[in-house]
């Protein structure tokens, strides 16, 4: 009998670990989901996919600027950014996922010159929740 409940145990055990990894996985590709999406919506300035991907109370941190930005503020600086973008392509990829947090290496090929960004993107629910940027290179040389 002690047997058997000890099987039934481990047996829930080991499904409920399971159960655990498959959530886990699925977010992960959720994120990676939202995260491209905010990529191609960044290529092409769409205010409005942008502010569908931001949580309401998301704080966006551009470190070589020593800017925080708001969800508005993020938004009503689109139309700057859709002239800086014109002729640009963004190729990104993920470096690591701890959490809800994501760390991605991003090289803008601007029309005159490259740039490679380290950005970090704190995910819930597919919205982001907090962002930062910071340049980590001049240039994309070995992206």
């Amino acid at each position: 009998m002690k047997r058997a409940r000890k099987a039934v145990n481990i047996r829930s055990i080991v499904l409920t670990a399971a159960a655990l990894l498959i959530a886990t996985i699925t977010a992960r590709a959720d994120d990676r989901a939202t995260i491209s999406r905010w990529y191609s919506a960044l290529l092409v300035a769409d205010r409005t996919e942008l502010s569908d991907l931001l949580s309401d109370d998301v704080r966006i941190k551009l470190d070589d600027l020593g800017i925080v930005q708001s969800k508005q503020e993020f938004i009503a600086s689109i139309n700057e950014w859709k002239g800086a973008v014109a002729g640009t392509s963004i190729r990104h990829r993920i470096e690591k996922s701890e959490g809800n947090v994501t760390t991605v290496v991003a090289c803008y090929d601007f029309p005159n010159n490259d740039m490679l960004m380290q950005e970090t993107f704190a995910v819930a629910d597919n919205r982001i929740t907090a962002s930062s940027q910071a340049a980590i290179a001049e240039n994309c040389d070995g992206f």
